[in-house]
């Protein structure tokens, strides 16, 4: 399976939910995202096209069958998580809202603006490695990916998350440190 059709990656996505006895419903969308779970609607959105390509962006060969596979256990690790997610809205509106209110130059240059940086891409870390760990399981028990790929798309993921993550955290120290140039 070389290059799959939009239809043909919704009936292996369908499959894995279906793989794992979950009632999930799947979207397709031109988000530019590969795949995502909203947990407000409670379904699995995916780019075809993104998906394609997120795929092609990994350094070691992966059938794209497997990459969609293993991507739909993360998603479906997110649904396992749905109570938290729900949990998290008060405070990730409270962070989509400032973020709306102020320029990205001005977040970058207010402490407790970054601050509300940096603690998002803390729960975005926490929330993607439950569903990787959610993933792990329902894969264990089901046997749907060669564990040394799911492992391989797996760090591929939370490596993004980690690299924006650690981007913010250094400019958030850049700024405190500045701070203390500007009080001595």
């Amino acid at each position: 399976m070389t290059q799959l059709k939009d239809k043909e990656l919704f009936q292996v996505i369908q499959s894995v939910v279906q793989a794992v006895n979950m009632t999930v419903k799947i979207k397709q969308d031109d988000s530019g995202i590969n795949m995502s779970y909203n947990f407000i609607g409670d379904y699995v959105g995916f780019d075809a096209k993104r998906l394609v390509e997120a795929r092609n962006e990994l350094m070691l060969p992966t059938s794209l069958e497997i990459y969609v596979k293993t991507m739909t256990l993360h998603e479906l690790g997110h649904a396992v998580d749905r109570q938290a997610l729900q949990a998290s809205l008060p405070r990730t509106i409270e962070i989509f809202t400032m973020k709306k209110q102020h320029a990205l130059k001005e977040i970058y240059r207010q402490e407790q603006l970054l601050a509300m940086l940096i603690e998002e891409h803390e729960m975005n870390i926490q929330f993607e490695q439950t569903a990787w760990e959610n993933a792990w399981m329902l894969n264990h028990t089901h046997h749907l990916v060669p564990e040394k790929d799911f492992d391989y798309i797996k760090q591929h993921s939370l490596a993004t998350y980690q690299r924006l993550y650690e981007q913010d955290l250094q400019a958030y120290h850049h700024l405190l440190n500045q701070q203390m140039v500007q009080l001595v």
